[in-house]
């Protein structure tokens, strides 16, 4: 585990190679992984007293000194030696969520305005875009992304997007994971990328259409169709699924031996850059086969499977 002194190096590193703002963000994010949840922290660092001061404040959140090895009730220590936010007697940062997602870009000289989720959200003056997460997400820039609770009308979590996975701080600590869509209900993109963002708005097409931007897993629909016939017609197999419309892990594994293949980042995601490369991908040889004894049923189903190969059903005369 990092100590906050390892993160603050990483921090000033990126900043001298001039890394990206959101990649820099994003790995300063993942650097806090395992850092410990603290309601009403901001990022000072984890210490006895802290967690006291944020106790006096928040008495009814007792997880603040339920993980504390010295404030805890049961069997309580002396000290934090040997405490997991201690690693090699050296301090870690805490924080709660919208705490966490502050720090982080605070670190690159953007102040997210707002004492929480919710205040943060509400205020326009934080952000250069806003949108549903049912209606998609953007990649390629760091996103923050929010819950709605209806029932009490206000914000609740709020946490960090980046091509596929998120960062939050739940759970008693900060950690990341693939994204779970139904988990989300709103996304926004903090000022301070908007020239990032607006380098990835979608392409138009000749006939002024948006083309597509990115298409990745959890999606369905008729472009992930014809993504997935595309993949099949350039000899990537669909076995169990075939084009369904519906972006799983099969697919996934597919499209990632694609860009493996032609030198991509191997991210899973169809971007731009991918599905153009789809597109002016040579096709292979294809030979055709005759399945006999298959009732009209069946026929169907293979049909629908190998959608990409097979155009007609055939009826043929009995032998």
């Amino acid at each position: 585990m990092n100590n906050a002194a390892d993160v603050g190096l990483l921090i000033d590193k990126m900043k001298d190679m001039g890394v990206p703002l959101s990649e820099a963000c994003w790995q300063t994010a993942l650097a806090c992984i395992d850092w410990p949840y603290v309601f009403g922290a901001w990022g000072a660092e984890c210490t006895v007293s802290e967690r006291k001061k944020r106790l006096s404040y928040n008495p009814s959140y007792t997880s603040i000194k339920n993980n504390c090895q010295v404030l805890r009730d049961d069997n309580p220590k002396s000290n934090c030696t040997n405490c997991r936010w201690f690693p090699g007697m050296k301090r870690v940062r805490c924080f709660d969520c919208r705490g966490f997602t502050d720090w982080v870009l605070k670190q690159y000289g953007f102040d997210l305005a707002g004492e929480g989720a919710t205040s943060q959200y509400n205020t326009a003056s934080n952000w250069c875009a806003k949108g549903l997460v049912e209606d998609g997400i953007p990649d390629g820039v760091l996103v923050n992304l929010f819950i709605y609770d209806k029932t009490k009308k206000n914000y609740s979590h709020t946490g960090f997007y980046y091509n596929g996975d998120t960062c939050e701080c739940s759970n008693n600590v900060q950690y990341r994971s693939p994204m779970k869509q139904s988990r989300w209900t709103h996304w926004a993109i903090a000022k301070c990328f908007a020239s990032e963002y607006d380098a990835k708005e979608p392409v138009k097409d000749d006939d002024g259409k948006t083309s597509v931007q990115v298409i990745k897993r959890g999606q369905k629909g008729e472009k992930v169709k014809e993504m997935q016939e595309l993949l099949m017609q350039l000899g990537y197999k669909l076995p169990k699924f075939g084009a369904d419309g519906d972006f799983g892990a099969e697919t996934e594994k597919a499209v990632k031996q694609f860009q493996r293949d032609w030198g991509l980042p191997e991210t899973g995601v169809v971007d731009q850059i991918t599905m153009d490369r789809m597109k002016s991908a040579p096709k292979p040889k294809k030979y055709s086969i005759t399945l006999y004894g298959l009732s009209k049923t069946d026929a169907e189903d293979v049909r629908k499977k190998y959608s990409a190969y097979t155009s007609e059903i055939k009826e043929m005369d009995e032998k």
